[in-house]
C-alpha cells in the first residue's frame, strides 16, 4: 500500500515546499461547543475558502459539515479520545477503526500518545497497532506525542526541549508518518527536535490566551528550525478575524511571510 501512503503524504504535505497547515477542529467530543466551533459547516466552509491543506476532526463533526468541503481539504480524522472535561482524567483510548477513517475519506489518521502517563504501556500498545492497521490499509497517521512525568526526578513543563525532543522520536519510532507535538520555545531547541526525528514534525498551538505576535514568532521560528507546519486549532479558529488569521498562518507555512509581514495584516503593529 505504498502508493496509496505516498499519494495521500501529497494530499497533506503541499508538494511545493513540503509543509502543511492543518487546522484542527476535534476539540468538541471533550469540551463541547467551544466559542469558534459553534458551527461546523460555517468554519469548514471559511477554512475551505482559505485553502488549508487539511482539517483535523471527529467523525460526528465531519458529518455536520460534509456538504461544505472540497476535495482540495484533506481529512485528518481522530481515532482516539473517550474522556471529555467533565470527567477530568486523561484516559486516551483507541475509539474510531482504521477502516471507518478509510470510509469517511481520510487522508490521515490521529491517534495521541501521552508519554510518561502511567498508562504510557497501555496508550503506545494501542498506538502502534493502530498505526499497523492504518498503513495496511494505505492511510497515514499522525502522531499527536506528548510528554509528561519527570527528567532526572525533576517535573518539566509540556513543552520542554529534551522530553518533547524524545517524544517526537518515539512516536516516529512507532511508524507514525508524521508528529504533532509542541513547540519548545527557541529555534536551537526545537532544530534538536527535528534532527532527531526522521517524520515531519507539526506543531500545535494548546489553549488561546498569548498575544498573536507570540503564536506567529512560533509559527516562523518552527519553520526556520525545519518543522513542517502547523496543527492548530484555538490559536485560529478563536480570532475574531478568521479569514485573516487563515491568510496569516497560510502566508508565514507557504509564502515565507515574516511576522511583521502577518501582524500587519492582522492590524497589528509589529
Amino acid at each position: 500500500m505504498q502508493s496509496g501512503l505516498e499519494l495521500r503524504k501529497h494530499a497533506v504535505f503541499a508538494k511545493r515546499d513540503g509543509n502543511a497547515m492543518i487546522v484542527a477542529m476535534d476539540h468538541g467530543s471533550i469540551a463541547g461547543p467551544l466559542d469558534g466551533l459553534i458551527s461546523p459547516s460555517s468554519l469548514v466552509r471559511t477554512c475551505v475558502k482559505a485553502n488549508v491543506d487539511g482539517i483535523l476532526a471527529t467523525k460526528g463533526f465531519l458529518d455536520a459539515s460534509v456538504s461544505e468541503w472540497d476535495r482540495s481539504t484533506s481529512l485528518v480524522l481522530r481515532l482516539t479520545g473517550g474522556f471529555t472535561v467533565l470527567g477530568g482524567g486523561f484516559e486516551e483510548e483507541l475509539i474510531v477503526e482504521a477502516e471507518t477513517a478509510l470510509a469517511c475519506g481520510a487522508s490521515c489518521a490521529a491517534i495521541t500518545i501521552k508519554f510518561g502517563h502511567e498508562r504510557e504501556g497501555k496508550f503506545i500498545r494501542q498506538a502502534s497497532l493502530a498505526i499497523d492497521q492504518c498503513h495496511r490499509l494505505g492511510l497515514l497517521v499522525m502522531v499527536e506525542a506528548l510528554a509528561c512525568g519527570k527528567i532526572k526526578g525533576k517535573t518539566f513543563p509540556a513543552n520542554d526541549g529534551e522530553a518533547i525532543r524524545m517524544v517526537a522520536r518515539m512516536g516516529a519510532e512507532l511508524g507514525a508518518d508524521c508528529i504533532k507535538t509542541h513547540y519548545t520555545g527557541n529555534k536551537e531547541s526545537f532544530a534538536s527536535v527535528v534532527e532527531g526525528c526522521p517524520v515531519p514534525i507539526l506543531i500545535l498551538g494548546g489553549e488561546k490566551g498569548r498575544p498573536l505576535q507570540f503564536v506567529f514568532q512560533d509559527i516562523y521560528d518552527s519553520l526556520q528550525a525545519g518543522g513542517r507546519g502547523i496543527a492548530m486549532g484555538r490559536n485560529i479558529w478563536q480570532q475574531k478575524d478568521l479569514p485573516g488569521m487563515l491568510s496569516c498562518v497560510n502566508g508565514l507555512v507557504h509564502e515565507k511571510w515574516s511576522v511583521s509581514e502577518a501582524l500587519q495584516r492582522m492590524g497589528e503593529n509589529p
